[in-house]
């Protein structure tokens, strides 16, 4: 079964799919090593994830591997329609679609569980909290999870360390292939394309503030420095503030930032960044936007509520006066890149895919011995597909000789 927008999107749909899939080619390179042997024959995989181009070779290629699958999205506002059009032509069970309410939203990751999935793989923790914490699903055997953002790991480790967690989750964020390249380049791009698409002003010459200094605040601070813009960035953590000043950034507090600001980006996962002090302190014609995780970053509830008129002037980019002043919020405070582009490149998805196929793969075989508790992705995961991804893009590397080999083992220099 499937809820979706429009079937009759399917045919475009696939065209978007064989788009991404031409440019994933380390995901289907991985994919067509296992698909002799089918390794999730009688497996029912449960997926909550942006359901974008990229997350349909995700999709397809794990039913190819013989799983079944069932899947929603991750976010209300991210399905791209002809995609779950795709996905349901060619049997996956989904339920996505785009501009969905909150109740829908859950309804569709409560039709997931319904499936009484073997292995869970989650962006953002909702459908991990709902298979934990509802009467309703506490009865399901679960082998394992993986989580693909920092805001999810986040939440099941509270819950881990709470000692609730019940089976192992395997942290698919916290891989180098992921965070560095997902986060980094992949977040860095496509939150230039989300701003572009929704206010298509100038970055050249503006005063940009990002809001938090970790992965994705590096690869926003850097794609916005490479527009021409003059970065500043704001931090609550003293080492990543300093590295941002040794980058060449400004750093200083927000409630100085504010003030200066001409386009603000969130990048922390934390609520209230932009609080109701930073948004009456903000000068007119201020553009605010957030590509964290969830939609708690930036105080909305303050600015729609307080606003004398609130007006989407362009798609995804609202219009809100108050103090008789303009202030724009881009995707109502949603993950910007996403709600108002088409997130990350396939060329960067095709390494976190990876991590989740053979996270996946990884749980199935270990589950039993592992413990309920969050694990990184093993270590010769994330070797395997940094090897991979440079044969992709045919870059070659040394290796060490059996003299260095021998140098790095021995005391004696």
């Amino acid at each position: 079964m499937n809820k979706i927008k429009n079937v009759k999107l399917s045919s475009k749909g696939k065209l978007s799919y064989e788009w991404a899939k031409d440019h994933m080619r380390i995901l289907v390179e991985t994919i067509d090593k296992l698909r002799k042997n089918k390794p999730l024959e009688g497996i029912t995989l449960g997926f909550c994830l942006h359901i974008t181009k990229e997350t349909s070779v995700l999709l397809m290629g794990a039913k190819e591997l013989g799983a079944k699958i069932a899947a929603c999205g991750a976010n209300p506002l991210t399905t791209q329609d002809d995609i779950a059009a795709f996905l349901a032509s060619n049997g996956i069970n989904i339920y996505a679609w785009k501009n969905q309410t909150n109740k829908d939203y859950n309804y569709c990751i409560e039709r997931v569980l319904d499936y009484k999935p073997d292995i869970l793989t989650d962006d953002g923790a909702d459908m991990n909290i709902k298979a934990h914490f509802s009467n309703k699903y506490n009865l399901l055997k679960i082998m394992g999870s993986t989580e693909e953002t920092t805001a999810g790991v986040n939440r099941l480790k509270a819950i881990s360390n709470k000692g609730k967690l019940r089976y192992p989750v395997i942290a698919v964020n916290n891989a180098y292939t992921k965070h560095m390249f997902d986060n980094k380049y992949g977040t860095g791009q496509s939150t230039i394309d989300g701003y572009l698409r929704s206010m298509n002003l100038l970055f050249a010459s503006k005063y940009v503030v990002i809001v938090g200094y970790g992965w994705v605040g590096k690869g926003v601070s850097m794609r916005c420095r490479g527009m021409g813009s003059k970065v500043i960035v704001t931090e609550v953590n003293a080492l990543r503030g300093l590295e941002a000043h040794m980058d060449g950034f400004d750093v200083m507090p927000m409630s100085k930032a504010s003030k200066i600001g001409d386009i603000f980006i969130t990048c922390t996962g934390m609520i209230n960044v932009i609080n109701e002090k930073h948004l009456l302190n903000m000068k007119n014609g201020a553009v605010v936007g957030n590509v964290g995780h969830f939609d708690v970053e930036i105080d909305t509830k303050f600015l729609l509520k307080n606003s004398k008129s609130v007006q989407e002037i362009r798609p995804n980019l609202s219009s809100c006066t108050m103090n008789n002043k303009k202030i724009y919020l881009i995707g109502r405070g949603r993950v910007a890149n996403l709600v108002a582009a088409e997130g990350h490149p396939p060329e960067v998805m095709a390494q976190s895919f990876s991590n989740q196929i053979l996270s996946i793969l990884y749980i199935l075989k270990h589950h039993k011995n592992m413990k309920k508790i969050v694990y990184n992705v093993p270590a010769e995961i994330d070797n395997q597909i940094a090897t991979s991804a440079l044969r992709a893009m045919d870059v070659k590397i040394d290796a060490l000789t059996p003299e260095q080999k021998n140098y790095i083992n021995n005391w004696n220099p």
